[in-house]
């Protein structure tokens, strides 16, 4: 795994380190900047790095394999595989106005402008067609 970025976990977070781990890095492999052929550490170096278990991290990698973007390699980490993108499900664009939802509920509760998410919206959107 490259060393830059680095993952960020926040052990005060409701959400679980290994769902973490996972949304850290499937950001990192739909953002391109980790590759295909691109290996990542060994769960023991990630866990050692991030100062948890290494089965946490061993649960995201079973994750993420399962998912179709890693291989899992015993004793040799993983290595990040080329991944077609699955067709769209009928239910996902409903499920992701939902989740959408919550969060800009949940921002906003905690003091963020709308202003402010909709600036990041638009940013992210241009990203995104980029």
């Amino acid at each position: 795994m490259k060393r830059e970025p680095q993952l960020v976990i926040d052990t005060a977070s409701n959400v679980p380190v290994y769902r973490q781990v996972v949304d850290n890095l499937r950001s990192l492999l739909v953002e391109g900047t980790l590759q295909p052929g691109d290996t990542l550490p060994t769960v023991r170096e990630l866990g050692f790095e991030l100062g948890v278990h290494f089965n946490t991290v061993a649960e995201a990698y079973r994750l993420l394999a399962a998912e179709g973007w890693l291989e899992l390699k015993r004793h040799r980490g993983a290595v990040v595989i080329e991944r077609t993108a699955p067709a769209q499900q009928p239910e996902s664009a409903k499920a992701f106005s939902r989740s959408l939802r919550q969060l800009v509920a949940q921002v906003r509760a905690d003091g963020l402008s709308t202003t402010a998410i909709t600036k990041e919206l638009n940013r992210l959107s241009q990203e995104l067609s980029a």
